[in-house]
């Protein structure tokens, strides 16, 4: 830790890191700056000039304060802390200049402006601006541009901040974006007006600071004091980012990130964003139960007895689903097991070894991959299954750290030594590892849902102990590691299916259920599992009921209600304790609170709600895998569940990615 250093900020004496930025140390002292181009994850461009501020003693001028840095203040003449001051007319003079430069050219169209009410532009005009205007001249304008489906552009509006062209280029990893000519002449654009082609470009709107960037999908619906916000868990992928959602009426209208530094900083993929448009297509609000075939409409009761006289007696498996929080896990398998069935939450066949936290969560957390020196990839391409885990690590790349992987070649963003495709690969990396310093090894499920999934396992597990690493078992469903958890485990994994006479389906979407068992469907959305059920049962989706998620990194997170679940479709929880009365085996809790207490008391852990458990490091018995390539987990990022299938705009994503994965490259 470098020696604090005495500065004078408005009167008031702060003790800062000389590294520090003036803006950073204005900011420890509590004094905000206004700024439009700064932003503490992006590299420093100095170019807005509206976080001025006056340096006493330096040149008679104004400083950027994003651009200068505390050890470059000159203390006064007997050794004094340096004095800067932020509201001095000096400052205010120039604040004022400045906001005047901005508006020359900008249009005044607020009131059509999607932004309108969270622009930081109107906000430091009220704040900095003056009644009039001494330009008379005509505005500028500029050429709307062409980014994809998801980012609408009013290029008119631009003040040339380049927080888009450094967030797409620093942390989403893409070369696309950037300025052109100089001048009145200079607009931000696209090289050779291509669409954006990263699952990360619509955190670029949240950082447009004012409405030249805005949401496509979102556009024109409503205005941000009319939405009631809610702030939850992302299910889209196992990194549980941290979301706000945002809903008029019944209707959740958009997504956007909140800041967590542990887990997703302040960035979302594209899907945990715009998957919106699913949540209220192909949905289940009404009971159902097949007859001769067909499915008919009916009440709860009727759907619910007909459930319960069919799992009187019989041979029960319970499959959660990718989306299930851990409440609906915890009490299916009580109601399953108490049945004498056996539930199974490896629906893709990973042989994750239960009761093993180290094993199917590891030792690492996300945050341990900033400081990290050496990153192993194993089975897994982190930008399709985790995109904000994937900009995590090339942050770390960018600081220095050095990548490798095993499995076929892709692109990550960032440079990696590539040690193979195959098993073999692994284990000539485990028979010659060596001790590291802050090594993190990462492994996916595409490692781990092959038949020799867990020698593959035990191999890596080898390999971390040998390098003193730390493990990271990257999961691509949110309700994985939660189930883990609670023992929602089988022997044999999804072998049990093949004995089952009925199957207690809760959410599971991406198994096939061969023909022959008695399936009883419990989830949000008309997929395939509906399909395939004799009696579907109508639930809330992850927006629609209170629930807790356990991370990739084994980080127990509370997702709360933003709206109510259409028609007649019930929480999770709930639907499972009406069964169980039906059953005779009535569940000894009442209310979702009653529920959690149970939950707690069986694995006190999740109550640490937000904090990371310390697993105990228990090695498994060394396998030899076989020796096929490894293939992903994930291989359409769009199209994982069934809300982002019942999603327009995610299906038409999906569709540009494979035409841009096909497109010959033209010589012309």
């Amino acid at each position: 830790m470098a020696d604090l250093r005495k500065i004078i900020i408005d009167g008031i004496e702060v003790e800062v890191d000389p590294s520090m930025t003036l803006i950073q140390a204005c900011e420890q002292a509590g004094v905000e700056i206004p700024r439009f181009c700064y932003h503490e994850r992006l590299s420093i461009a100095g170019n807005c000039r509206m976080c001025l501020v006056e340096v006493v003693g330096g040149p008679p001028k104004p400083a950027a304060s994003c651009a200068m840095q505390v050890k470059d203040l000159r203390p006064g003449p007997n050794g004094e802390p340096a004095v800067v001051k932020t509201n001095s007319p000096m400052v205010k003079k120039a604040r004022e200049g400045v906001m005047e430069f901005l508006l020359i050219n900008h249009p005044l169209d607020c009131p059509i402006c999607d932004q309108g009410g969270e622009c930081d532009l109107q906000d430091q005009a009220m704040a900095y601006g003056v009644d009039f205007s001494r330009y008379r001249e005509p505005k500028r304008a500029s050429e709307d541009l062409d980014l994809g489906p998801l980012v609408a552009t009013t290029m008119t509006r631009c003040i040339s901040c380049t927080r888009c062209v450094r967030f797409t280029t620093e942390v989403a990893g893409i070369t696309q974006m950037g300025q052109t000519g100089r001048g009145e002449d200079a607009e931000i654009t696209s090289y050779l007006n291509t669409t954006l082609d990263s699952n990360l470009q619509g955190n670029i709107i949240d950082l447009c600071p004012v409405g030249a960037l805005t949401s496509k999908p979102y556009a024109f619906t409503a205005r941000p004091w009319e939405l009631t916000k809610t702030e939850t868990i992302d299910v889209m992928d196992a990194l549980g980012s941290n979301i706000r959602v945002d809903t008029k009426g019944r209707e959740v209208k958009r997504i956007v990130p909140r800041n967590h530094d542990g887990v997703n900083e302040e960035w979302i993929s594209d899907k945990t964003r715009f998957v919106w448009d699913g949540l209220r297509r192909q949905r289940l609000d009404t009971p159902y139960i097949r007859e001769g075939g067909k499915l008919r409409k009916a009440t709860w009761a009727e759907a619910l007895s007909a459930a319960a006289a069919a799992m009187k007696g019989k041979k029960v498996l319970g499959l959660v689903g990718d989306l299930a929080p851990v409440e609906a896990a915890f009490g299916l398998k009580q109601l399953v097991e108490g049945q004498g069935g056996s539930v199974e939450c490896r629906t893709d066949g990973a042989r994750l070894p239960a009761g093993n936290r180290s094993a199917y969560v590891g030792t690492a957390t996300i945050e341990d991959i900033d400081s990290a020196k050496v990153i192993l990839l194993v089975g897994t391409d982190p930008r399709t299954e985790a995109p904000v885990l994937n900009a995590r690590i090339r942050k770390a790349w960018a600081a220095g750290a050095r990548v490798g992987l095993i499995g076929p070649k892709v692109d990550l963003t960032y440079d990696y030594y590539h040690f193979g495709n195959d098993r073999k690969a692994l284990t000539d990396l485990v028979a010659k590892v060596q001790a590291k310093d802050d090594t993190i090894v990462i492994v996916g499920q595409g490692a781990l849902n092959e038949a020799d999934g867990e020698a593959v396992l035990s191999q890596v597990m080898r390999y971390t102990e040998g390098a003193g690493a730390k493990l990271l078992v990257l999961h691509t469903a949110a309700a994985r590691v939660g189930a883990m958890d609670v023992g929602a485990v089988t022997e044999g994994g999804l072998a049990a299916l093949e004995g089952a006479e009925v199957v207690y389906n809760l959410g599971a979407d991406e198994v096939e259920i061969a023909p022959g068992a008695f399936v009883i469907y419990q989830g949000s959305h008309g997929d395939r599992g509906a399909h395939r059920a004799d009696i579907i049962l109508p639930a809330a989706a992850y927006t629609e009921e209170n629930g807790l998620f356990v991370n990739t990194e084994g980080r127990p997170q509370l997702a709360f209600r933003a709206g109510f679940a259409p028609g007649e479709a019930k929480e999770n929880w709930a639907i499972l304790r009406a069964l169980s009365a039906e059953l005779g085996a009535t569940q000894p809790w009442d209310t979702l609170a009653g529920l959690r207490q149970a939950l707690v008391a069986a694995h006190p852990h999740l109550a640490g709600i937000d904090s990371v458990p310390v697993n105990a490091w228990q090695p498994l018995p060394i396998k030899a895998p076989g020796n096929a390539d490894f293939r992903y987990a994930v291989k359409d990022f769009y199209l994982t569940n069934p809300i982002a299938r019942a999603s327009a705009l995610m299906a038409d994503l999906s569709a540009m990615a494979k035409a841009r994965g096909k497109a010959p490259m033209a010589a012309e």
